[in-house]
């Protein structure tokens, strides 16, 4: 398991391992060093050496730990810079409905002594202004940006102000005012829809500078369905058509504007209309369900599930029991090869229907049994970097407000993260320690940088490898990128991501899409009381008497507001992974959906006597089951042949066409790969605005993305605010220049690592002990190749030299006398002595050891051996007198 980081402060500065698991090397290794050195060593090294040993060598283990483990210091320093203006200047035909005003800008700020670097961004119809942006960014630079935000392509300003942060950069704007009119037309029509199927087309005018009534002209197939006037200038159509023919249908908006564009007065857009689907309804009763599903598909009844559903495209089951359901292992290989499957509730469905501990079980997105989701793991990941500084009570409120919808049954923990993540409360029962966990909320202060990453990794270990939850809360701010990469990782191990938007600025794309890659859900700071129907049991609910929307970003549910209000609910909970997407009024799962095998199923679980579903037939709710329906069924057109696809493009961008047969088709210039199992696709790119045909097929040609875009963008400004920039006006050069200045001496956290030094002053520590202990060895202090100083401990050994062959032969007994100089010792062997006479130079015999012997072990040699001490001792008295004869022995 990874331990959460570990820090403190000293000081302004804070202190703290990356890697504090290393830590437990510590004792291992004392007492193995301990056991290496003074277990059955005696006779090998004095007690004095090995002392010294053990605590050179326990300094180098200690050092080499530390610096494993990862020290580290962040102090907060200001540095001076050279101050500098970096002018990013947008040229693209977006900007000329505004005045040209670069030269003039550029002028005045050098009139302040500001030097300029300018630089271009964006020209003609090619606007990647996120990519120009990030490739002028610096380490603790700052740039302005002279553009109105519009961008055609490349990456994201999100992602741009995320880069930004992450090298400490801020990025300003300067936003010059529209001053010409201009408008633009889009069209929002469905790609593919059914025949005699009512389908709803929008058409959106925009512009700046635009006030005047604006004539304005709808189109299919070339006749006219609708003419207007748009009084404001700018605004959206509505208008709802049924197709009775099966093909692509072309679909034209113009606008007559008297403009800067013409190019972006007219929109085009092409539906393909396919044969309905088929459905087959089964239950075993007559209800109004069969009757509203009729009128949008072709519907076929059964009673059962027969043995072949080739021809159907989805299957909806309404209030029928397992037992009377038919060949159960056939509807699950149809949903499995990318059908779909629908059922709908009862008293004889679900846990009523015998559902449980059979096939059909496994196929669905709830499971039997009183929902019980206070029980659920949870750990709160709290934003308390620098960017919620100033909206750390919102962050706070939100955490306590959240908290508040929990029931006493879950248990929950908290983590705060900055740059990196902080435990604040272990996982335990909230019925035990809510006051605690609301106490310590309350405490958290706002501090460094921002890394999401970090804060959900620092939740995934306090769940320690089970599944959970993460109610991740915080303004989306992150210096990072990878925060997706960790939340996928989640994702796939069981933990989904909630993220809720909380601060002065939110990045909700960020929290959105960190929420749906880990199969979570994003809320807004208002809508926590949904968490309430999530995890505080059956009988939370949000309020009111009608259904209520858990989750407002789903396809299904995106758009829609329910009234109705089912009375009776089959008894289930929502699988984890699944999406819950609608409550009953008890707060009860009403709907869920989730993907089994390739294909889709949901389920609805609320439901009237009498077969009713609750007033969700009723016009104003009844879209929840269209676009239901329309969810499990995926694309009408999955099991037709020949040309199926061809998304509507722009100019000069490509678009894909889809072919399903047994071989690709031969067309000029176009050539198809293999991207399934029948499928083939061609990329073509248009070279001409309009309308162009690929086999059976049309697809529409608009004009480019940067005549769709003017004025400020949001965008843009979100990314000023993001990395702390500023918004500027045209005749700000003076401002702008004064900012420059602050910037260039900034209060910075500098992050510095440690763990180099660590680990080099214990190599320097053990190369200098090893060092010294072979000098100990040079010099002969030592006898032992290790250098460290050897000691006898067994007086044995003396005797056995005393008696070897080496130093007594076995004719004639001798004796042994020992002679000290500096560098060696001299072992005299007498092999016949007559101290009268004195006569022995010829029985003299010189015998150099290879080893040292210190005075210590001289004096217990002679302790041992009494007589050879006597023999030394008229040796030394000889010797006196025979000083020649030791010049001699000395100089050999």
């Amino acid at each position: 398991m990874r331990l959460l980081n570990i820090q403190t402060s000293l000081l302004d500065t804070l202190i703290g391992l990356s890697r504090p698991i290393a830590l437990v090397g510590l004792p291992v290794g004392a007492f193995g060093l301990f056991v290496l050195i003074y277990f059955r060593t005696d006779g090998t090294a004095s007690a004095r050496s090995r002392r010294l040993f053990i605590i050179s060598r326990l300094l180098i283990i200690t050092l080499l730990i530390i610096g494993a483990a990862g020290p580290y210091s962040i102090a907060t320093v200001e540095s001076a810079g050279d101050p500098s203006v970096t002018l990013l200047v947008d040229n693209s035909s977006s900007m000329s409905v505004s005045p040209t005003v670069a030269d003039q800008l550029e002028t005045d700020i050098e009139e302040t002594g500001m030097p300029v670097r300018r630089s271009q961004i964006a020209t003609a119809n090619t606007s990647r202004l996120g990519d120009s942006i990030a490739a002028n960014l610096r380490q603790n630079s700052s740039v302005v940006v002279l553009s109105d935000g519009q961008r055609t392509g490349g990456q994201s300003l999100a992602e741009t102000a995320e880069f930004a942060r992450s090298l400490n950069a801020t990025i300003s704007s300067v936003s010059p005012d529209a001053q010409r009119t201009e408008q633009y037309v889009s069209i929002e029509a469905p790609q593919k829809t059914s025949v005699g199927v009512t389908t709803q087309i929008g058409v959106t005018i925009q512009g700046v500078e635009a006030s005047e009534e604006l004539p304005i002209r709808i189109l299919i197939d070339g006749e006219e369905v609708n003419a207007t006037e748009i009084s404001t200038g700018t605004g959206q159509i509505q208008i709802q058509h049924t197709f009775d023919s099966v093909g692509s249908h072309q679909i034209r908006a113009e606008i007559a504007s008297d403009d800067l564009f013409e190019v972006n007065n007219i929109a085009r857009a092409t539906t393909r209309v396919v044969q309905q689907p088929r459905i087959l309804y089964i239950s075993r009763g007559s209800y109004p369900f069969e009757s509203y599903l009729s009128q949008l598909y072709r519907v076929e009844t059964a009673t059962a599930v027969p043995s072949n559903l080739d021809p159907y495209s989805a299957v909806v089951v309404q209030n029928v029991a397992a037992g009377e359901l038919g060949n159960i292992g056939t509807l699950q290989e149809f949903v499995i090869d990318g059908n779909g499957l629908f059922i709908t509730g009862g008293p004889s469905a679900f846990e009523s229907g015998n559902y449980d501990n059979t096939t059909l079980a496994t196929m669905l997105p709830v499971q039997f049994g009183e929902s019980s989701p206070g029980s659920a793991r949870i750990v709160m990941a709290i934003d308390v970097s620098g960017s919620t500084e100033g909206g750390m009570k919102i962050q706070k409120a939100v955490a306590l407000d959240a908290l508040s919808q929990l029931g006493d049954q879950t248990t929950v923990g908290v983590v705060g993260f900055n740059r990196q993540a902080y435990r604040i409360n272990n996982l335990s029962d909230l019925g035990q320690s809510r006051d605690r966990v609301r106490k310590n909320i309350r405490r958290l202060t706002s501090r460094g940088g921002t890394n999401i990453a970090n804060g959900l990794r620092g939740a995934e270990e306090l769940l320690d490898g089970q599944r959970g939850t993460v109610l991740l809360i915080s303004d989306g701010v992150d210096s990072r990128s990878r925060s997706g990469v960790v939340a996928e990782t989640l994702g796939r191990q069981g933990i989904r991501v909630i993220t809720i938007g909380a601060g002065a600025q939110v990045n909700e794309p960020l929290l959105q899409r960190l929420a749906d890659i880990s199969g979570g859900t994003y809320f807004r700071a208002d809508q926590t009381d949904r968490l309430r129907i999530l995890f505080g049991g059956a009988g939370q609910a949000v309020g009111g008497d009608s259904l209520t929307v858990v989750d407002t970003q789903n396809y299904i549910t995106q758009g829609i507001s329910l009234e109705a209000s089912p009375t009776r609910a089959n008894d289930v909970s929502v699988r984890p992974g699944a999406n819950f997407l609608v409550a009953s009024p008890d707060g009860d799962p009403a709907l869920a959906t989730w993907q089994f095998g390739l294909g889709r199923v949901a389920t609805l679980t609320t439901y009237d006597l009498g077969g009713s579903l609750g007033g969700l037939l009723d016009q104003s709710d009844s879209l929840l089951l269209t676009k239901t329906t329309n969810y499990v069924i995926g694309n009408p057109d999955r099991k037709a042949t020949g040309f199926t696809d061809a998304p509507d493009t722009r100019l000069n961008q490509p678009t894909s066409i889809t072919y399903r047969g047994s071989e690709p088709p031969e067309i000029e210039n176009r050539s198809f790969r293999s991207v399934g199992d029948e499928v083939y696709e061609a990329s073509v790119t248009p070279e001409r605005i309009g309308f162009h045909q690929v086999g059976n097929i049309t697809y529409a040609a608009n004009y480019p993305a940067e005549f769709a875009g003017f004025g400020s963008s949001p965008a843009l400004s979100e990314a000023v605010s993001a990395t702390g920039g500023q918004q500027f006006r045209t005749g700000e050069a003076a401002d702008i220049a004064e900012f420059a200045r602050d910037q260039s001496v900034r209060v910075r956290d500098i992050r510095r690592e440690w763990d180099w030094v660590f680990i080099t002053v214990g190599l320097l520590v053990f190369v200098t002990e090893v060092v010294l202990r072979r000098v100990q060895v040079y010099q002969g202090h030592t006898s032992l190749e290790s250098g460290l100083k050897w000691v006898s401990s067994d007086s044995q050994s003396i005797s056995d030299w005393h008696s070897s062959s080496v130093f007594q032969s076995p004719e004639q007994r001798g004796r042994l006398c020992f002679i000290k100089s500096r560098y060696r010792v001299w072992i005299v062997k007498i092999v016949s002595f007559d101290h009268k006479t004195s006569n022995f130079g010829k029985d003299l015999i010189k015998h150099d050891l290879s080893w040292t012997l210190r005075d210590s072990a001289f004096r217990s040699w002679i302790r041992h051996c009494k007589q050879l001490g006597e023999m030394c001792h008229r040796f030394r008295a000889i010797l006196n007198r025979q000083s020649r004869i030791w010049k001699r022995l000395s100089k050999n």
